[in-house]
């Protein structure tokens, strides 16, 4: 009769051990992937040339993440450039530069690769 002192057979452990180990083997591979991936972007940026282009701002946008329950939110700031050949650039911007742009703004954006470098507004006064 099955009680409190029954034990488990030994198959039964060999399988909490082979589960155990596919799910360790797929958390490794994630973090290994994502920092992989993270060290391309990074060396892709590196290895761009820095580019100084006229542009004009046509949108700008905030992504919130995270917030619930105990966690915190983390927000991400995002403007869209537009060049004179009429392509756009979205590019992520920190929050200190994000209060500065303001849609239907032109200047000159420095970036490289996906990584935002500066934006400095041209002024164009009418009068």
């Amino acid at each position: 009769m099955p009680g409190f002192n029954t034990f488990p057979s030994h198959s039964d452990g060999d399988l909490f051990m082979i589960i155990f180990t596919i799910i360790a083997v797929l958390i490794g591979g994630f973090i290994l992937f994502s920092i992989i991936k993270g060290v391309m972007k990074w060396s892709s940026n590196n290895a761009s040339p820095i580019h100084n282009l006229t542009c004009k701002v046509v949108a700008k946008r905030m992504q919130v993440s995270g917030g619930s329950g105990d966690s915190s939110a983390n927000t991400s700031y995002y403007a869209t450039f537009e060049f004179e050949d009429r392509q756009r650039l979205e590019l992520r911007v920190g929050r200190d530069q994000f209060g500065y742009i303001v849609e239907g703004d032109q200047g000159i954006l420095t970036y490289q690769g996906s990584r935002f470098k500066g934006f400095s507004r041209q002024l164009s006064f009418q009068g």
